[in-house]
Protein backbone atom coordinates (compact mmCIF):
# COMPACT_ATOMS: atom_id res chain seq x y z
CA UNK A 1 0.00 0.00 0.00
CA UNK A 2 1.27 3.56 -0.73
CA UNK A 3 1.79 5.88 2.26
CA UNK A 4 -1.28 7.65 3.63
CA UNK A 5 -1.75 10.60 5.96
CA UNK A 6 -2.78 8.10 8.64
CA UNK A 7 0.52 6.21 8.29
CA UNK A 8 2.43 9.49 8.67
CA UNK A 9 0.43 10.43 11.77
CA UNK A 10 1.25 7.02 13.26
CA UNK A 11 4.95 7.42 12.41
CA UNK A 12 6.44 7.73 15.93
CA UNK A 13 9.47 9.79 14.87
CA UNK A 14 7.46 12.57 13.18
CA UNK A 15 5.20 13.51 16.13
CA UNK A 16 2.43 14.89 13.87
CA UNK A 17 -0.90 15.99 15.36
CA UNK A 18 -4.21 16.03 13.46
CA UNK A 19 -6.00 19.40 13.87
CA UNK A 20 -8.69 19.03 11.16
CA UNK A 21 -10.00 16.55 8.56
CA UNK A 22 -9.78 13.48 10.78
CA UNK A 23 -12.16 11.58 8.47
CA UNK A 24 -9.90 11.90 5.41
CA UNK A 25 -6.61 10.47 6.66
CA UNK A 26 -6.79 7.29 4.54
CA UNK A 27 -5.99 9.21 1.33
CA UNK A 28 -2.73 8.08 -0.38
CA UNK A 29 0.12 10.61 -0.48
CA UNK A 30 1.83 10.79 -3.88
CA UNK A 31 4.53 13.25 -2.80
CA UNK A 32 5.52 15.94 -0.26
CA UNK A 33 6.03 19.54 -1.31
CA UNK A 34 7.06 22.56 0.76
CA UNK A 35 6.04 26.02 -0.48
CA UNK A 36 5.62 29.45 1.12
CA UNK A 37 3.92 30.92 -1.96
CA UNK A 38 0.61 32.65 -1.39
CA UNK A 39 -0.73 30.53 -4.28
CA UNK A 40 1.25 27.29 -4.81
CA UNK A 41 -1.55 25.68 -6.89
CA UNK A 42 0.12 26.23 -10.31
CA UNK A 43 2.97 24.00 -9.13
CA UNK A 44 0.78 21.13 -7.87
CA UNK A 45 -0.24 17.95 -9.70
CA UNK A 46 -2.64 16.53 -7.10
CA UNK A 47 -2.07 14.02 -4.33
CA UNK A 48 0.55 16.07 -2.49
CA UNK A 49 0.99 16.81 1.21
CA UNK A 50 1.80 20.52 1.28
CA UNK A 51 4.11 21.77 4.08
CA UNK A 52 4.12 25.47 5.11
CA UNK A 53 5.34 27.80 7.85
CA UNK A 54 2.97 30.64 6.71
CA UNK A 55 5.80 33.15 6.32
CA UNK A 56 3.87 34.94 3.54
CA UNK A 57 0.35 34.14 4.66
CA UNK A 58 -1.98 35.95 6.99
CA UNK A 59 -3.17 32.75 8.60
CA UNK A 60 -5.42 34.68 11.01
CA UNK A 61 -7.48 36.24 8.18
CA UNK A 62 -10.57 34.03 7.78
CA UNK A 63 -11.35 35.26 4.24
CA UNK A 64 -7.79 34.78 3.06
CA UNK A 65 -7.63 31.29 4.57
CA UNK A 66 -10.96 30.32 2.98
CA UNK A 67 -9.64 31.31 -0.47
CA UNK A 68 -6.31 29.56 0.19
CA UNK A 69 -7.81 26.27 1.39
CA UNK A 70 -10.44 26.15 -1.37
CA UNK A 71 -7.68 26.55 -3.97
CA UNK A 72 -5.70 23.69 -2.42
CA UNK A 73 -8.70 21.37 -2.29
CA UNK A 74 -9.56 22.22 -5.90
CA UNK A 75 -6.00 21.34 -6.97
CA UNK A 76 -6.21 17.90 -5.33
CA UNK A 77 -3.89 18.57 -2.40
CA UNK A 78 -4.57 15.75 0.08
CA UNK A 79 -3.26 17.39 3.25
CA UNK A 80 -1.66 20.51 4.74
CA UNK A 81 1.20 20.36 7.24
CA UNK A 82 1.64 23.50 9.35
CA UNK A 83 4.93 24.01 11.23
CA UNK A 84 4.39 25.66 14.60
CA UNK A 85 7.04 27.58 16.52
CA UNK A 86 8.39 29.27 13.38
CA UNK A 87 6.06 32.10 12.33
CA UNK A 88 3.12 31.07 14.53
CA UNK A 89 3.32 29.41 17.93
CA UNK A 90 0.15 27.49 17.12
CA UNK A 91 -2.08 27.04 14.10
CA UNK A 92 -4.45 30.02 13.86
CA UNK A 93 -8.10 29.19 14.46
CA UNK A 94 -9.12 30.74 11.10
CA UNK A 95 -7.08 28.10 9.22
CA UNK A 96 -8.25 25.25 11.48
CA UNK A 97 -11.92 26.17 11.04
CA UNK A 98 -11.63 26.52 7.24
CA UNK A 99 -9.76 23.21 6.86
CA UNK A 100 -12.42 21.46 8.95
CA UNK A 101 -15.13 23.06 6.83
CA UNK A 102 -13.55 21.93 3.53
CA UNK A 103 -12.56 18.46 4.81
CA UNK A 104 -8.85 19.13 4.24
CA UNK A 105 -6.65 17.22 6.72
CA UNK A 106 -4.55 19.69 8.69
CA UNK A 107 -1.45 18.30 10.44
CA UNK A 108 0.48 20.21 13.11
CA UNK A 109 4.24 19.79 12.61
CA UNK A 110 6.29 20.43 15.80
CA UNK A 111 9.37 22.63 15.52
CA UNK A 112 11.70 19.69 16.26
CA UNK A 113 10.41 17.82 13.17
CA UNK A 114 12.11 19.17 10.03
CA UNK A 115 10.19 19.08 6.75
CA UNK A 116 12.95 16.94 5.25
CA UNK A 117 12.14 14.19 7.76
CA UNK A 118 8.54 14.07 6.50
CA UNK A 119 9.75 14.01 2.86
CA UNK A 120 12.15 11.16 3.63
CA UNK A 121 9.43 9.19 5.39
CA UNK A 122 7.08 9.52 2.43
CA UNK A 123 9.84 8.75 -0.07
CA UNK A 124 10.88 5.63 1.85
CA UNK A 125 7.26 4.44 2.08
CA UNK A 126 6.74 4.98 -1.66
CA UNK A 127 9.96 3.08 -2.44
CA UNK A 128 8.94 0.24 -0.13
CA UNK A 129 5.51 0.06 -1.76
CA UNK A 130 7.06 -0.02 -5.23
CA UNK A 131 9.46 -2.75 -4.14
CA UNK A 132 6.56 -4.80 -2.79
CA UNK A 133 4.70 -4.25 -6.06
CA UNK A 134 7.68 -5.31 -8.16
CA UNK A 135 8.27 -8.35 -5.96
CA UNK A 136 4.58 -9.25 -6.19
CA UNK A 137 4.77 -8.70 -9.94
CA UNK A 138 7.66 -11.11 -10.31
CA UNK A 139 5.84 -13.65 -8.18
CA UNK A 140 2.77 -13.23 -10.39
CA UNK A 141 4.94 -13.64 -13.48
CA UNK A 142 6.34 -16.92 -12.13
CA UNK A 143 2.85 -18.17 -11.33
CA UNK A 144 1.47 -17.16 -14.72
CA UNK A 145 4.40 -18.84 -16.46
CA UNK A 146 3.88 -22.03 -14.47
CA UNK A 147 0.18 -22.08 -15.29
CA UNK A 148 0.86 -21.38 -18.97
CA UNK A 149 3.31 -24.29 -19.15
CA UNK A 150 1.13 -26.76 -17.25
CA UNK A 151 -2.43 -25.83 -18.24
CA UNK A 152 -2.00 -23.63 -21.32
CA UNK A 153 -3.89 -20.37 -21.94
CA UNK A 154 -6.86 -21.49 -19.83
CA UNK A 155 -4.66 -21.95 -16.76
CA UNK A 156 -2.94 -18.63 -17.41
CA UNK A 157 -6.30 -16.82 -17.55
CA UNK A 158 -7.34 -18.43 -14.26
CA UNK A 159 -4.13 -17.25 -12.57
CA UNK A 160 -4.45 -13.76 -14.07
CA UNK A 161 -8.05 -13.37 -12.89
CA UNK A 162 -6.95 -14.28 -9.36
CA UNK A 163 -4.02 -11.84 -9.47
CA UNK A 164 -6.18 -8.84 -10.49
CA UNK A 165 -9.20 -9.92 -8.42
CA UNK A 166 -11.40 -9.77 -11.50
CA UNK A 167 -11.89 -11.73 -14.72
CA UNK A 168 -9.98 -12.35 -17.95
CA UNK A 169 -10.93 -13.47 -21.46
CA UNK A 170 -9.02 -14.56 -24.56
CA UNK A 171 -10.36 -13.80 -28.07
CA UNK A 172 -9.23 -15.26 -31.39
CA UNK A 173 -8.36 -13.26 -34.51
CA UNK A 174 -12.03 -13.04 -35.55
CA UNK A 175 -13.08 -11.54 -32.19
CA UNK A 176 -14.77 -14.68 -30.89
CA UNK A 177 -14.29 -15.68 -27.24
CA UNK A 178 -11.88 -18.64 -26.89
CA UNK A 179 -11.63 -18.95 -23.09
CA UNK A 180 -12.62 -17.06 -19.93
CA UNK A 181 -11.82 -17.19 -16.24
CA UNK A 182 -13.82 -17.56 -14.10
CA UNK A 183 -16.49 -19.35 -16.13
CA UNK A 184 -19.20 -16.84 -15.17
CA UNK A 185 -17.34 -14.17 -17.18
CA UNK A 186 -18.13 -15.85 -20.52
CA UNK A 187 -21.36 -13.96 -21.11
CA UNK A 188 -19.78 -10.67 -20.07
CA UNK A 189 -16.80 -11.22 -22.38
CA UNK A 190 -19.07 -12.06 -25.34
CA UNK A 191 -20.73 -8.65 -25.10
CA UNK A 192 -17.38 -6.96 -25.81
CA UNK A 193 -16.89 -8.56 -29.24
CA UNK A 194 -17.60 -5.29 -31.06
CA UNK A 195 -14.96 -3.48 -28.97
CA UNK A 196 -12.44 -6.22 -29.74
CA UNK A 197 -13.18 -5.94 -33.48
CA UNK A 198 -12.63 -2.16 -33.38
CA UNK A 199 -9.33 -2.65 -31.55
CA UNK A 200 -8.24 -5.21 -34.14
CA UNK A 201 -8.51 -2.59 -36.89
CA UNK A 202 -5.91 -0.37 -35.18
CA UNK A 203 -2.13 -0.73 -35.78
CA UNK A 204 -0.65 -3.38 -33.50
CA UNK A 205 0.13 -3.44 -30.65
CA UNK A 206 -3.03 -1.67 -29.53
CA UNK A 207 -4.93 -1.34 -26.27
CA UNK A 208 -7.98 0.47 -24.95
CA UNK A 209 -10.02 0.87 -21.79
CA UNK A 210 -13.79 0.49 -22.00
CA UNK A 211 -16.63 0.43 -19.55
CA UNK A 212 -17.78 -3.11 -18.97
CA UNK A 213 -21.24 -4.27 -20.08
CA UNK A 214 -23.91 -2.38 -18.11
CA UNK A 215 -21.05 -0.45 -16.45
CA UNK A 216 -20.32 -3.50 -14.32
CA UNK A 217 -16.56 -3.01 -14.33
CA UNK A 218 -13.54 -1.45 -15.96
CA UNK A 219 -12.15 -3.51 -18.85
CA UNK A 220 -8.73 -3.27 -20.49
CA UNK A 221 -8.36 -4.71 -24.01
CA UNK A 222 -4.96 -5.62 -25.50
CA UNK A 223 -4.06 -7.10 -28.90
CA UNK A 224 -1.71 -10.09 -29.00
CA UNK A 225 0.86 -10.92 -31.66
CA UNK A 226 3.87 -9.31 -33.30
CA UNK A 227 2.63 -9.09 -36.89
CA UNK A 228 0.72 -6.37 -38.69
CA UNK A 229 -2.58 -8.10 -37.96
CA UNK A 230 -3.22 -9.19 -34.34
CA UNK A 231 -3.56 -12.91 -33.82
CA UNK A 232 -5.70 -12.64 -30.67
CA UNK A 233 -6.84 -10.25 -27.93
CA UNK A 234 -6.91 -10.22 -24.14
CA UNK A 235 -9.60 -8.61 -21.96
CA UNK A 236 -9.08 -7.94 -18.24
CA UNK A 237 -12.04 -6.77 -16.15
CA UNK A 238 -11.64 -5.26 -12.68
CA UNK A 239 -13.73 -3.18 -10.29
CA UNK A 240 -11.12 -0.38 -10.23
CA UNK A 241 -7.96 0.78 -11.98
CA UNK A 242 -5.04 -1.64 -11.84
CA UNK A 243 -2.31 -1.16 -9.26
CA UNK A 244 1.41 -1.63 -9.91
CA UNK A 245 1.44 -5.35 -9.04
CA UNK A 246 -1.69 -6.01 -11.11
CA UNK A 247 -0.16 -4.09 -14.01
CA UNK A 248 2.92 -6.35 -13.88
CA UNK A 249 0.65 -9.38 -13.97
CA UNK A 250 -1.25 -8.12 -17.02
CA UNK A 251 1.96 -7.29 -18.91
CA UNK A 252 3.36 -10.72 -18.08
CA UNK A 253 0.16 -12.35 -19.36
CA UNK A 254 0.37 -10.36 -22.60
CA UNK A 255 3.98 -11.47 -23.14
CA UNK A 256 3.23 -15.13 -22.40
CA UNK A 257 0.12 -15.21 -24.59
CA UNK A 258 2.03 -13.48 -27.40
CA UNK A 259 4.75 -16.14 -27.19
CA UNK A 260 2.05 -18.82 -27.28
CA UNK A 261 0.40 -17.12 -30.23
CA UNK A 262 3.62 -16.79 -32.21
CA UNK A 263 4.56 -20.40 -31.44
CA UNK A 264 1.13 -21.44 -32.70
CA UNK A 265 1.79 -19.35 -35.78
CA UNK A 266 5.00 -21.29 -36.51
CA UNK A 267 3.21 -24.58 -35.95
CA UNK A 268 0.43 -23.39 -38.23
CA UNK A 269 2.95 -22.66 -40.99
CA UNK A 270 4.32 -26.20 -40.68
CA UNK A 271 0.78 -27.57 -40.67
CA UNK A 272 0.02 -25.61 -43.84
CA UNK A 273 3.00 -27.23 -45.59
CA UNK A 274 1.78 -30.69 -44.57
CA UNK A 275 -1.74 -29.75 -45.62
CA UNK A 276 -0.49 -28.65 -49.05
CA UNK A 277 1.21 -32.02 -49.52
CA UNK A 278 -1.92 -33.87 -48.42
CA UNK A 279 -4.06 -31.86 -50.84
CA UNK A 280 -1.69 -32.54 -53.76
CA UNK A 281 -1.87 -36.28 -53.04
CA UNK A 282 -5.66 -36.22 -52.88
CA UNK A 283 -5.92 -34.36 -56.18
CA UNK A 284 -3.44 -36.80 -57.73
CA UNK A 285 -5.70 -39.72 -56.78
CA UNK A 286 -3.51 -41.01 -53.93
CA UNK A 287 -5.86 -41.00 -50.90
CA UNK A 288 -3.92 -43.74 -49.05
CA UNK A 289 -0.67 -41.78 -49.26
CA UNK A 290 -2.55 -38.64 -48.19
CA UNK A 291 -3.87 -40.42 -45.08
CA UNK A 292 -0.38 -41.68 -44.24
CA UNK A 293 1.12 -38.19 -44.44
CA UNK A 294 -1.75 -36.54 -42.55
CA UNK A 295 -1.67 -39.05 -39.69
CA UNK A 296 -3.78 -37.69 -36.81
CA UNK A 297 -3.13 -34.05 -37.75
CA UNK A 298 -6.48 -33.54 -39.44
CA UNK A 299 -8.49 -35.97 -37.33
CA UNK A 300 -11.13 -37.88 -39.25
CA UNK A 301 -11.41 -35.22 -41.96
CA UNK A 302 -10.18 -37.56 -44.70
CA UNK A 303 -12.53 -40.35 -43.63
CA UNK A 304 -15.79 -38.40 -43.70
CA UNK A 305 -17.66 -36.54 -46.44
CA UNK A 306 -16.04 -33.17 -46.98
CA UNK A 307 -16.38 -30.16 -49.23
CA UNK A 308 -13.69 -28.25 -51.08
CA UNK A 309 -13.79 -24.47 -51.06
CA UNK A 310 -11.78 -22.45 -53.58
CA UNK A 311 -11.51 -18.72 -52.95
CA UNK A 312 -9.82 -16.13 -55.14
CA UNK A 313 -9.03 -12.46 -54.62
CA UNK A 314 -6.42 -10.00 -55.84
CA UNK A 315 -6.30 -8.67 -52.28
CA UNK A 316 -4.49 -10.92 -49.81
CA UNK A 317 -6.43 -9.37 -46.91
CA UNK A 318 -9.66 -10.83 -48.29
CA UNK A 319 -8.17 -14.34 -48.36
CA UNK A 320 -6.71 -13.85 -44.86
CA UNK A 321 -10.15 -12.86 -43.59
CA UNK A 322 -11.74 -15.94 -45.20
CA UNK A 323 -9.08 -18.22 -43.68
CA UNK A 324 -9.59 -16.67 -40.22
CA UNK A 325 -13.37 -17.11 -40.43
CA UNK A 326 -13.08 -20.77 -41.44
CA UNK A 327 -10.33 -21.67 -38.96
CA UNK A 328 -12.00 -19.89 -36.04
CA UNK A 329 -15.32 -21.61 -36.68
CA UNK A 330 -13.62 -25.00 -36.92
CA UNK A 331 -11.64 -24.38 -33.71
CA UNK A 332 -14.75 -23.40 -31.75
CA UNK A 333 -16.63 -26.50 -32.85
CA UNK A 334 -13.69 -28.89 -32.50
CA UNK A 335 -13.63 -29.70 -36.21
CA UNK A 336 -10.56 -30.46 -38.29
CA UNK A 337 -10.00 -28.22 -41.31
CA UNK A 338 -7.32 -28.05 -44.00
CA UNK A 339 -6.46 -24.57 -45.28
CA UNK A 340 -3.91 -24.30 -48.09
CA UNK A 341 -2.86 -21.04 -49.81
CA UNK A 342 -2.26 -21.60 -53.53
CA UNK A 343 -0.21 -18.56 -54.44
CA UNK A 344 -1.01 -14.98 -53.40
CA UNK A 345 -4.49 -14.90 -54.97
CA UNK A 346 -6.03 -18.31 -54.23
CA UNK A 347 -7.00 -20.27 -51.12
CA UNK A 348 -8.19 -23.88 -50.95
CA UNK A 349 -10.11 -25.20 -47.95
CA UNK A 350 -11.10 -28.78 -47.22
CA UNK A 351 -13.78 -28.82 -44.51
CA UNK A 352 -16.30 -31.24 -43.00
CA UNK A 353 -19.60 -31.40 -44.90
CA UNK A 354 -22.41 -29.64 -42.99
CA UNK A 355 -19.83 -28.46 -40.44
CA UNK A 356 -19.29 -25.12 -38.74
CA UNK A 357 -16.46 -24.12 -41.09
CA UNK A 358 -18.61 -24.45 -44.23
CA UNK A 359 -21.47 -22.63 -42.51
CA UNK A 360 -19.16 -19.80 -41.43
CA UNK A 361 -17.85 -19.51 -45.00
CA UNK A 362 -21.40 -19.15 -46.32
CA UNK A 363 -22.28 -16.57 -43.65
CA UNK A 364 -19.14 -14.56 -44.45
CA UNK A 365 -20.07 -14.55 -48.14
CA UNK A 366 -23.65 -13.52 -47.33
CA UNK A 367 -22.35 -10.61 -45.25
CA UNK A 368 -20.19 -9.41 -48.15
CA UNK A 369 -23.14 -9.80 -50.54
CA UNK A 370 -25.28 -7.65 -48.22
CA UNK A 371 -22.58 -4.98 -47.98
CA UNK A 372 -22.33 -4.85 -51.75
CA UNK A 373 -26.11 -4.65 -52.13
CA UNK A 374 -26.40 -1.71 -49.73
CA UNK A 375 -23.52 0.29 -51.24
CA UNK A 376 -24.51 3.55 -52.90
CA UNK A 377 -23.28 2.60 -56.38
CA UNK A 378 -23.85 -1.12 -56.27
CA UNK A 379 -20.15 -1.57 -57.07
CA UNK A 380 -17.59 -3.39 -54.97
CA UNK A 381 -16.26 -1.36 -52.09
CA UNK A 382 -13.71 -2.20 -49.41
CA UNK A 383 -10.79 -4.58 -49.25
CA UNK A 384 -12.82 -7.78 -49.32
CA UNK A 385 -15.41 -7.02 -52.01
CA UNK A 386 -13.48 -8.70 -54.85
CA UNK A 387 -13.54 -12.09 -53.11
CA UNK A 388 -15.16 -14.92 -55.11
CA UNK A 389 -15.71 -18.41 -53.71
CA UNK A 390 -16.70 -21.74 -55.22
CA UNK A 391 -18.04 -24.59 -53.08
CA UNK A 392 -18.06 -28.22 -54.22
CA UNK A 393 -20.67 -30.87 -53.55
CA UNK A 394 -19.94 -33.35 -50.71
CA UNK A 395 -17.20 -35.79 -51.66
CA UNK A 396 -14.78 -38.36 -50.24
CA UNK A 397 -11.02 -38.83 -50.64
CA UNK A 398 -11.36 -40.86 -53.84
CA UNK A 399 -13.41 -38.12 -55.50
CA UNK A 400 -11.27 -35.18 -54.28
CA UNK A 401 -10.11 -34.25 -57.79
CA UNK A 402 -13.71 -34.14 -59.04
CA UNK A 403 -14.73 -32.01 -56.04
CA UNK A 404 -11.87 -29.60 -56.73
CA UNK A 405 -13.06 -29.23 -60.32
CA UNK A 406 -16.61 -28.64 -59.09
CA UNK A 407 -15.40 -25.86 -56.79
CA UNK A 408 -13.50 -24.24 -59.67
CA UNK A 409 -16.59 -24.41 -61.90
CA UNK A 410 -18.73 -22.84 -59.18
CA UNK A 411 -16.09 -20.13 -58.67
CA UNK A 412 -16.09 -19.33 -62.39
CA UNK A 413 -19.87 -18.94 -62.35
CA UNK A 414 -19.67 -16.75 -59.23
CA UNK A 415 -17.22 -14.46 -61.01
CA UNK A 416 -19.43 -14.16 -64.12
CA UNK A 417 -22.58 -13.50 -62.09
CA UNK A 418 -20.90 -10.97 -59.78
CA UNK A 419 -21.61 -13.20 -56.77
CA UNK A 420 -19.37 -13.80 -53.76
CA UNK A 421 -20.15 -17.52 -53.37
CA UNK A 422 -21.78 -20.14 -55.57
CA UNK A 423 -22.32 -23.81 -54.66
CA UNK A 424 -21.86 -26.44 -57.34
CA UNK A 425 -25.14 -28.08 -56.33
CA UNK A 426 -26.96 -24.85 -57.18
CA UNK A 427 -25.72 -25.12 -60.77
CA UNK A 428 -27.18 -28.59 -61.23
CA UNK A 429 -30.48 -27.69 -59.55
CA UNK A 430 -30.98 -24.36 -61.28
CA UNK A 431 -31.54 -23.18 -64.84
CA UNK A 432 -28.91 -22.88 -67.58
CA UNK A 433 -30.28 -19.48 -68.56
CA UNK A 434 -28.25 -17.42 -66.05
CA UNK A 435 -25.14 -18.90 -67.64
CA UNK A 436 -26.07 -17.15 -70.88
CA UNK A 437 -25.61 -13.74 -69.22
CA UNK A 438 -22.12 -13.49 -70.65
CA UNK A 439 -20.75 -10.91 -73.10
CA UNK A 440 -19.29 -13.60 -75.41
CA UNK A 441 -22.62 -15.51 -75.52
CA UNK A 442 -24.55 -12.31 -76.23
CA UNK A 443 -22.17 -11.36 -79.00
CA UNK A 444 -22.61 -14.82 -80.58
CA UNK A 445 -26.41 -14.56 -80.32
CA UNK A 446 -26.49 -11.07 -81.86
CA UNK A 447 -24.27 -12.18 -84.73
CA UNK A 448 -26.29 -15.32 -85.43
CA UNK A 449 -29.70 -13.62 -85.40
CA UNK A 450 -28.72 -10.26 -86.94
CA UNK A 451 -29.54 -11.30 -90.60
CA UNK A 452 -33.05 -12.31 -89.50
CA UNK A 453 -33.53 -9.11 -87.47
CA UNK A 454 -32.39 -6.99 -90.42
CA UNK A 455 -34.83 -8.83 -92.71
CA UNK A 456 -37.69 -8.20 -90.26
CA UNK A 457 -36.73 -4.52 -90.00
CA UNK A 458 -37.60 -4.06 -93.69
CA UNK A 459 -41.18 -5.11 -92.97
CA UNK A 460 -41.00 -8.14 -95.21
CA UNK A 461 -41.87 -10.68 -92.56
CA UNK A 462 -41.57 -11.75 -88.95
CA UNK A 463 -38.89 -14.40 -89.16
CA UNK A 464 -37.47 -14.10 -85.58
CA UNK A 465 -40.89 -14.52 -83.91
CA UNK A 466 -41.79 -17.35 -86.31
CA UNK A 467 -38.50 -19.14 -85.57
CA UNK A 468 -39.07 -18.81 -81.80
CA UNK A 469 -42.62 -20.20 -82.07
CA UNK A 470 -41.56 -23.09 -84.33
CA UNK A 471 -38.65 -24.10 -82.05
CA UNK A 472 -40.76 -23.81 -78.91
CA UNK A 473 -43.27 -26.25 -80.49
CA UNK A 474 -40.47 -28.69 -81.43
CA UNK A 475 -41.12 -28.16 -85.16
CA UNK A 476 -44.87 -28.91 -85.02
CA UNK A 477 -46.27 -26.81 -87.87
CA UNK A 478 -49.93 -26.67 -86.90
CA UNK A 479 -49.29 -25.81 -83.24
CA UNK A 480 -46.67 -23.16 -84.05
CA UNK A 481 -48.86 -21.63 -86.81
CA UNK A 482 -51.78 -21.44 -84.37
CA UNK A 483 -49.58 -19.62 -81.84
CA UNK A 484 -48.64 -17.10 -84.51
CA UNK A 485 -52.15 -16.81 -85.97
CA UNK A 486 -50.99 -17.68 -89.52
CA UNK A 487 -51.54 -20.57 -91.96
CA UNK A 488 -49.08 -23.44 -91.70
CA UNK A 489 -48.04 -22.87 -95.34
CA UNK A 490 -47.07 -19.32 -94.40
CA UNK A 491 -44.96 -20.65 -91.56
CA UNK A 492 -43.31 -23.20 -93.87
CA UNK A 493 -42.40 -20.42 -96.27
CA UNK A 494 -40.89 -18.35 -93.42
CA UNK A 495 -38.75 -21.25 -92.16
CA UNK A 496 -37.41 -21.79 -95.72
CA UNK A 497 -36.46 -18.09 -95.77
CA UNK A 498 -34.71 -18.54 -92.42
CA UNK A 499 -32.64 -21.39 -93.88
CA UNK A 500 -31.83 -19.34 -96.99
CA UNK A 501 -30.79 -16.24 -95.05
CA UNK A 502 -28.71 -18.13 -92.46
CA UNK A 503 -27.34 -20.70 -94.86
CA UNK A 504 -28.13 -23.45 -92.34
CA UNK A 505 -30.53 -26.39 -92.30
CA UNK A 506 -33.14 -26.51 -89.55
CA UNK A 507 -33.07 -30.30 -89.83
CA UNK A 508 -29.70 -30.23 -88.04
CA UNK A 509 -30.30 -30.58 -84.23
CA UNK A 510 -27.11 -28.63 -83.48
CA UNK A 511 -28.40 -25.70 -85.55
CA UNK A 512 -31.75 -25.79 -83.77
CA UNK A 513 -29.98 -25.87 -80.36
CA UNK A 514 -27.74 -22.90 -81.23
CA UNK A 515 -30.68 -20.86 -82.52
CA UNK A 516 -32.76 -21.62 -79.42
CA UNK A 517 -29.96 -20.62 -77.06
CA UNK A 518 -29.33 -17.48 -79.12
CA UNK A 519 -33.01 -16.53 -78.83
CA UNK A 520 -32.90 -17.14 -75.05
CA UNK A 521 -29.73 -15.10 -74.62
CA UNK A 522 -31.23 -12.23 -76.60
CA UNK A 523 -34.43 -12.33 -74.57
CA UNK A 524 -32.45 -12.36 -71.29
CA UNK A 525 -30.54 -9.24 -72.38
CA UNK A 526 -33.70 -7.25 -73.21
Amino acid sequence: MPPTLASLVHHSALKLTVRAGEDHLDVPVRWVHASELADPVPYMEGGELLLITALKLDAEDAKAMRRYVKRLVGAGVVGLGFAVGVNYDEIPEALVATAQEEGLPLLEVPRRTPFIAISKAVSAAIAADQYRSVTAGFAAQRELTRQALTDGPEGLLTALAAQVDGWAALYDASGAVVATAPEWAGRRAARLTADVERLRDRPAPASSVVGGPDNEDRVELHTLGTGRRPRAALAVGTAAALGTAERYAVHSAIALLTLTTERSRSLQAAQERIGAAVLRMLLAGQPDHARAVAGDLFGGLLDAPFRIVVGESADGAALDALAEVVESAAARSGEAVLVVPEGPERLVVLAVDDGAAVEACAEHAAMLEAERATSATGERTGDEDDLVVGLSAPAGPIAAAAAYKQAEQALSVARRRGRVLVEHEQLAAGSVLPLLADDAVRAFADGLLRPLSEHDATGRGDLVASLRAWLSRHGQWDAAAADLGVHRHTLRYRMRRVEEILGRSLDDPDVRMELWLALKATAAAE
